[in-house]
């Protein structure tokens, strides 16, 4: 068991966008990642969850846009002159949908290595880290590396669909 949790670990390996929320830093795996974008007029959408920020126009197409830091229930700060959208492709039950994530900061792109991703910290049955990928230990720190499929539950990601 073990030996299959260590090698799916080791299959991670790979190119990572890192960002930063708060004092910690994340990672998506680069695949995910559609575009980087300055941050711009987001039009707020009544009767959405709380972490949902709005919607954007990038070139004519609706994207909404989820606030990280709400999401993760960190304190909320206010945008910056760093503060961006990451575009991402996730999988929603309709097929494949873009969504941004709001950021503090993009930082770089980092090709992580599979020896030096560990699993999940596990804190017990009631916490879930199922949107945790791995911990990567890269540049003298440790990034927390995101499944972004997951950082949504279905449903989240059902009702961020239809706002699409």
């Amino acid at each position: 068991m073990a030996e299959t949790a260590e090698k799916a670990v080791t299959d991670l390996a790979g190119k990572y966008l890192t960002f930063k929320l708060a004092d910690e830093e994340y990672g998506l795996e680069i695949l995910k990642v559609r575009e980087i974008i300055g941050m711009m007029a987001i039009t707020s959408l009544p009767r959405t969850p709380s972490f949902v920020r709005g919607v954007i126009n990038l070139r004519g197409k609706v994207i909404p846009v989820i606030d990280l830091r709400k999401k993760f229930e960190l304190e909320a700060t206010g945008d910056t002159d760093l503060t961006c959208i990451i575009v991402v492709d996730v999988t929603a039950r309709d097929g494949r949908i873009q969504i941004g994530i709001l950021v503090d900061s993009v930082s770089e792109v980092l090709d992580i290595r599979g020896e030096d991703i560990e699993g999940a910290p596990s804190f017990g049955t009631n916490i879930d880290t199922a949107f945790i990928l791995g911990m990567a230990k890269a540049k003298g720190s440790v990034k927390i590396l995101l499944n972004i499929e997951k950082v949504l539950s279905s449903a989240e990601l059902e009702s961020v669909a239809a706002v699409a």
